[in-house]
């Protein structure tokens, strides 16, 4: 059957948010020494894994971590001490990374992010981005006069869910007005994204490489399901 409504995640999906060296130009560990290539990578990774947790957290940031993409002051607790755990020992230095983080300016569209919203809006798909996360992300939509191009926003922290979870996909999908079995979710991981599946959509994984390694992933995953 023909899709009518095509759901998007957003980080690592739509967007990305980019290493750029400019960042860590005054960062340096415990030891006072700045830190590398490899060093500065793995910061990067740990502040945007959406799914896995990458240090030993105590019971208080543990919880703080489990609920932080329900409550943004969850989020910033949680993050900070994972920087903090990361080799950022200063507050200020990880509070800066952290502003980076949750500023919608900062991210990265893939490349055929433009394309596909706007073909998919003109061909009367209905468009929604459903996202677990603590910040709003529509103004990366308006800058790039996309926001135009998506019919539903549903963020975790607005709605009280969170993806795996069918009543997050459930909502998005009511909103859009589109029967489950016609409308396809795209996502960069298959337990939390896959979960559309649970409410009958279709799913398309698609990996989260930076923006300069994946050029057509979204076009590709569209048009397998014949929707573009």
């Amino acid at each position: 059957m023909a899709i009518q409504a095509v759901m998007f995640d957003f980080s690592g999906t739509l967007f990305r948010l980019e290493h750029r060296q400019s960042w860590f130009t005054d960062l340096v560990d415990d030891d006072g020494t700045p830190l590398d290539a490899d060093e500065q990578a793995e910061l990067m990774r740990r502040m945007t894994a959406p799914v896995t947790l990458t240090v030993d957290l105590d019971a208080e940031h543990r919880d703080a971590w489990e609920r932080r993409d329900l409550d943004p002051v969850l989020h910033h607790k949680a993050y900070l001490e994972i920087l903090r755990q990361s080799g950022v020992p200063g507050t200020e230095q990880a509070e800066a990374l952290y502003r980076r983080l949750v500023d919608p300016a900062e991210w990265t569209p893939y490349p055929d992010t433009a394309d596909v919203l706007k073909q998919l809006a003109a061909s009367g798909v209905k468009v929604g981005v459903l996202s677990n996360i603590a910040f709003d992300i529509r103004p990366a939509f308006t800058a790039r006069g996309l926001d135009a191009s998506v019919d539903e926003f549903v963020l975790s922290c607005e709605v009280g869910h969170v993806k795996p979870d069918p009543a997050i996909f459930r909502i998005l999908v009511e909103r859009l007005g589109a029967p489950a079995d016609r409308t396809l979710m795209i996502g960069d991981h298959t337990d939390a994204d896959g979960g559309a599946r649970d409410i009958g959509c279709e799913f398309a994984l698609v990996e989260p490489l930076p923006t300069a390694e994946r050029p057509d992933g979204l076009r590709a995953a569209l048009r397998e399901h014949g929707a573009l």
